[in-house]
């Protein structure tokens, strides 16, 4: 468990749903299958699940409850297991199955040590067996939790060496297992900051004890603060960021708390959003997430020279961030809500310690639900900064009918920061001073008819010299960049389709797959001809 749960004692993340139907028989090891995740409402509480056999289905039960006081008239017991052990016990409503546990979302997996069946105290046979199996079933648990400490120290050691070694990172290479995929979704770098998932409004009563140490930005709506949160009386603390809205940007600061409280959102290069307050005291509104020191992408750029390893890196991982915004599935394959950003750019893209890169401030985010009309879409409004506008987005042109048309004006906007980070890397020679993109050729911060003189009437791009091809890698980054960039929305990449593109420069620059388009599922060629410049 993380030190902030030991320490501070934050309040407990349990599944909590009402008695439901289940398919679980009582036998090995069963899944709650409840789809809400809940902050418990005091620090004391722990989770709970019961399990109930009837004549005609079964049900579980699973929720938040303060250890002091009886449940179904009885107390608590063993209840800081971090597993869900189940113990059987008798009611008023007849005999039930029960744990207790203390540990992030342990009730959702409910364990039987024994299948059920007839009471054993009422056959002593039964009883005899088990009391001749119990050295055999005490032998069996120190080899389980032997090899799964071992399993743990050996994944804390790759950890800890991948984190030294950085330029060996990977994306993921080709279609996940489930396991791994999740695990990729659940565990952030932890070297960077905290690892609490809360994913929610925080349900104190009083606000986290939270000190802010120093400004670190500022936009449009609200300033971004790096901060200490408190874990005890001591001087202890982890370093988190805030980002603080004023009374009257409400609706932005609800827009970003409805995105990141999705729990389906979490992902290795999406920022890891702790919780959101309301603090009435101050008249303000917080969003509370990791803290990433090397900062954003721009200010990264500024400051360093990237060699091709770290372009790679910076690239691939943006390329499965914005993946995962728009994909309408986990890569568990659970159903979630394509999201697009709206105000991709490098300045709200955060770079964590290992060099990748994770998309941040979703203040302008929309979700593409099934349940939006028309009429909402149009409503949405001409929005983003006007540097990063794709030519749609200029022209306020975008097909409304098509919910793929608000994720290619992403991948627009994802092709000139992929050319930002290609303009500092090493590799292509010379290298200039960082530029945004467009440079001197537009005001530091352009309108919106500025750029479209720009990129509408002369359909201008940024420009990519002759010798940034003579690096092969570079080539075929500048190759995705143009078919990113395309002034034809339907002509453009997907972000899916990109982010396959780096995973193949991995192994072979001249085997690249090929990706399907994310609404038609027709096959769309990803292979790169780096001789064509549009």
């Amino acid at each position: 468990m993380h030190p902030l749960h030991n320490q501070f004692r934050l309040p407990q993340l349990c599944k909590f749903c009402d008695e439901e139907e289940s398919y679980c028989n009582g036998n090995g090891t069963c899944e709650s299958n409840c789809t809400i995740t809940s902050i418990c409402p005091h620090p004391d509480e722990i989770c709970v699940a019961i399990w109930r056999k009837s004549n005609d289905n079964n049900t579980i039960e699973t929720l938040c409850h303060n250890p002091s006081e009886p449940l179904y008239g009885i107390m608590a017991e063993n209840y800081n297991n971090t597993k869900c052990e189940m113990r059987k016990k008798t009611s008023n409503r007849g005999p039930f199955y029960i744990c207790f546990c203390n540990a992030e979302e342990c009730n959702d997996k409910l364990m039987f040590t024994f299948a059920i069946g007839p009471d054993p105290t009422n056959n002593q046979v039964v009883l005899v067996i088990l009391v001749s199996l119990l050295p055999l079933l005490v032998l069996a648990v120190l080899v389980i939790a032997s090899f799964y400490w071992y399993r743990m120290y050996r994944r804390r050691k790759l950890d800890e060496w991948e984190t030294k070694k950085p330029s060996k990172r990977k994306g993921p290479k080709g279609p996940l297992d489930c396991s791994d995929a999740c695990a990729i979704m659940m565990d952030d770098d932890r070297s960077d900051s905290s690892s609490t998932h809360a994913n929610n409004l925080n349900h104190n009563t009083d606000p986290l004890p939270i000190e802010l140490d120093l400004q670190v930005g500022k936009g449009r709506f609200a300033e971004v603060y790096k901060a200490k949160l408190r874990q005890s009386p001591s001087e202890q603390f982890e370093t988190v960021a805030v980002k603080i809205f004023p009374y009257e940007e409400y609706a932005s600061w609800k827009n970003e708390k409805d995105i990141f409280s999705d729990i389906d959102l979490k992902h290795e290069n999406i920022l890891h959003f702790l919780t959101a307050e309301e603090r009435k005291v101050e008249k303000q509104y917080w969003l509370i997430t990791a803290y990433y020191p090397r900062g954003n992408l721009q200010e990264y750029l500024t400051r360093h020279l990237i060699s091709w390893e770290d372009l790679r890196l910076l690239g691939a991982s943006m390329a499965r961030g914005v993946a995962h915004l728009h994909s309408d599935h986990t890569p568990c394959g659970r159903p979630k809500v394509p999201i697009v950003h709206r105000d991709l750019k490098s300045s709200n893209i955060l770079v964590k310690n290992d060099l990748t890169c994770c998309l941040c401030d979703f203040g302008l985010g929309l979700r593409l639900d099934n349940s939006l009309s028309v009429d909402d879409l149009a409503n949405s409004g001409q929005v983003g900064t006007a540097r990063y506008m794709a030519p749609e987005v200029l022209e306020s042109r975008i097909n409304l009918e098509n919910i793929e048309s608000f994720k290619q004006t992403d991948v627009y906007s994802m092709a000139l920061v992929l050319w930002e980070i290609t303009s500092r890397c090493n590799a292509i020679g010379e290298v200039k001073d960082y530029e945004p993109p467009f440079g001197s050729k537009v005001r530091e911060h352009p309108c919106v008819e500025s750029m479209k003189d720009n990129v509408l009437r002369d359909r201008g791009r940024p420009e990519i010299p002759n010798s940034w091809m003579k690096h092969q890698g570079v080539a075929t980054v500048c190759a995705t960049i143009n078919e990113c960039w395309d002034h034809d929305p339907e002509a453009r990449l997907t972000a899916q389709c990109v982010a396959e593109r780096f995973n193949d420069m991995d192994d072979d620059l001249d085997k690249l797959s090929t990706c399907s388009s994310s609404e038609e599922k027709i096959p769309e060629d990803c292979s790169v001809s780096v001789s064509d410049d549009k």
